[in-house]
Order: C-alpha cells, then sequence, then structure tokens
C-alpha cells in the first residue's frame, strides 16, 4: 500500500480510519496486482493505469467506489454519477459485508470499463476485455 494511502487512512477520525484500513487491505488482498495512489485526494487502486477501485470519506460516511461497477453482477452497489460507476457507503466498520466486497474486488478485475481515455475518446466510454 503507497504511503500516501497510509497518511490518508492515519488523517480519519478513529471510526472512519477502521473503515479505510479495512477497505484498503481487503482491497490489496483482493488486487494485489493494483497500483495504489492517492488520486484526486483520495485513495485509488489502478489495473495498467485504469481507476478501478478507491474510497474517500464523504461528510457522514466513507464511499467506497467501484469504476465499472454498474457492471457487477453480485448485488449490493448502487449506481453512482453518470457512467458505469457504483459505491457502497459505510458508517462503521462493521457494515462492511468483505464476502460481497471480495466478489466485487473479482469482477473488477474481469469487468472494466476504459476510462483511462475517456478525455481521449470525449466521454465514450468502452469496454475493455
Amino acid at each position: 500500500m503507497h504511503l500516501d494511502t497510509k497518511q490518508y487512512n492515519k488523517s480519519q477520525a478513529a471510526s472512519d480510519r477502521l473503515i479505510c484500513e479495512l477497505l484498503a487491505q481487503e482491497i490489496e488482498r483482493g488486487l494485489p496486482e493494483a497500483e495504489n495512489k492517492v488520486w484526486h485526494a483520495h485513495p485509488v487502486w489502478f489495473l495498467d493505469g485504469n481507476p478501478i477501485v478507491g474510497y474517500s470519506k464523504l461528510k457522514d460516511c466513507v464511499r467506497l467506489l467501484f469504476w465499472s461497477g454498474q457492471s457487477f453482477a453480485t448485488p449490493g452497489l448502487k449506481q453512482e454519477g453518470k457512467f458505469k460507476a457504483a459505491e457502497a457507503r459505510y458508517t462503521s466498520a462493521d457494515q462492511v459485508a468483505t464476502g460481497p466486497l471480495r466478489k466485487w474486488l473479482s469482477e473488477s478485475r474481469e469487468i472494466q470499463w476504459d476510462y483511462k481515455n475517456l478525455v481521449r475518446r470525449k466521454g465514450k466510454l468502452e469496454r475493455l476485455k
């Protein structure tokens, strides 16, 4: 895990820090080949330069975001934005169900939309693989 991600997690209030640390641990376990960095002020994991999963502290929760999550078969994520992203929101670490999270991480490797080239394609998303 990138040092900036560790710093991000440490900067959170105690209950949010537990959520962030649990999410980071599961993401690292589920996507060991992914590159991690703080991107737009939040921890994000990338495969071949394409954003896959990340989390951020919102006013009243921690949001887990999968960039291609609307295409996943495993239930539990809610649509976010106008593209293919989907999210889960947590207010305590015990709300993080690791079973579905691990399935989403597995799906995130297989189901990817090409966000890396979104600007070059003038806002048109294409499915990878």
